[in-house]
């Protein structure tokens, strides 16, 4: 029986860093950044106005209160700006560029609000909300590093550089296959012995929400040879990963199994629950070698087991810096029982504001409606049997939507 670290050591090994592309700002969220972006220019780029009010000359505001002819209107993007001259004072908006020979902007509430003459009741010093260029980042600057996860914030500072795209980790591209005669799709009833396909919906998002890219593939039959032929296919169009779930098991009429024995991938039992039938490996599929991870097909064990192991696998693929979910220590709000020598995963509600964490549902791996209600899963190490009310465990924190 593998352990828990040695089969998320082989499915890491699968996926090796992909290709550094460039993208379109728009479509960089959430990526990562491959190479260090430095700026083209300055930022400011120019001197501006942190206020609207009246570009002055310090000295000449020093008795204020003082009137002085308006001279000018700098809106925001003008290009033209006249120079200042003293006595005199330019209406000015925020952001735009300060004219030479001023020194000190002064905000509106401290005037009159005149536009032929303005009336300013309070001195101002030199420097006064007035923005310097280069403040923020200086030309030539590195402003984000390689590995660099882009939010709203990096791509903000990314176009205010004046970049359009980015070189950034490619998506890994991952096949999602369902697996099992029993499946139908949605808006159908069911004939006896039928369940809605579940499985290949739930992991296309979970790929997705890694921040890869999935293309979902559902109602194969259970049939070797055709299972093998559209696998092929799919895979000669361009596949990084095939994730499959379902017929990994020890029973009859498993297919993923009977299909990839002896072709590439190690059938185990790893020491957890949910998920303990996984396999990995490299199979030769069409005119392509590429990597597959069999999930079992229990819907929590398939969740769980990506989780535990694809999840990270795929974001080191596109060099996330901390591809394992945040992980806490919390306290149990009841007794927990797990067996001896596996590594339990069980759906978690945290509770942040007093520290403790308390079970959903039960362990039994088909339970996905206590799934979805889970923010956490709670790690029950392999050799603990019995953890009393009251004790700390490790808390897997899963994101809310």
């Amino acid at each position: 029986m593998r352990t828990v670290e040695e089969h998320r050591t082989v499915v890491a090994a699968l996926l090796g860093p992909t290709a550094i592309v460039e993208l379109p700002l728009a479509e960089a969220r959430g990526k990562v950044l491959a190479e260090a972006v430095r700026a083209g220019v300055d930022l400011p780029p120019f001197d501006n106005s942190a206020m609207d009010g009246y570009a002055v000359r310090a000295a000449d505001i020093e008795g204020a209160p003082v009137t002085l002819p308006v001279t000018a209107d700098i809106p925001a993007g003008r290009t033209d700006v006249p120079v200042l001259e003293p006595g005199t004072a330019h209406r000015i908006m925020t952001g735009a560029p300060m004219p030479a020979g001023a020194d000190a902007v002064v905000q509106v509430e401290l005037t009159d609000g005149g536009t032929e003459t303005v009336t300013v009741s309070e001195a101002r010093a030199a420097g006064t909300h007035i923005r310097p260029r280069g403040e923020d980042v200086v030309a030539g600057a590195v402003v984000l590093e390689a590995g660099t996860v882009l939010g709203a914030a990096q791509i903000g500072v990314a176009a205010a550089v004046g970049r359009g795209t980015l070189p950034v980790f490619r998506p890994p591209h991952v096949l999602v296959l369902s697996t099992g005669s029993e499946l139908v799709g949605p808006d159908r009833p069911l004939q006896p012995g039928q369940i809605y396909e579940s499985n290949g919906a739930m992991l296309a998002a979970a790929v997705r929400d890694a921040g890869a890219t999935a293309e979902q593939l559902s109602f194969v039959p259970d049939d070797v040879e055709q299972f093998r032929a559209v696998l092929a296919e799919k895979v000669d169009a361009g596949v990084d990963l095939v994730m499959t779930s379902g017929g990994v098991s020890a029973g009859a009429y498993e297919v993923v199994k009977d299909a990839f024995t002896g072709h590439g991938v190690d059938f185990v039992r790893v020491g957890m629950q949910p998920g303990g039938p996984q396999g990995a490996g490299v199979v030769r599929l069409g005119e392509v070698d590429c990597p597959v991870v069999t999930l079992p097909g229990n819907p929590v064990s398939s969740l769980v087991s990506f989780e535990v192991f694809v999840r990270p696998a795929l974001l080191r693929a596109m060099g996330h810096p901390y591809p394992d979910r945040p992980v806490v220590t919390a306290r149990t709000r009841e007794a927990l029982r797990s067996p001896e020598g596996k590594r339990q995963f069980r759906r978690g509600v945290l509770d942040a504001r007093d520290g403790t964490v308390g079970e959903i549902g039960t362990p039994a791996s088909h339970m996905l409606g206590a799934l979805a209600r889970a923010d956490c899963l709670i790690v029950v190490p392999e050799e603990r049997t019995e953890v009393a009310a009251g004790e700390e465990l490790d808390v897997w924190l899963l994101e809310a939507f």
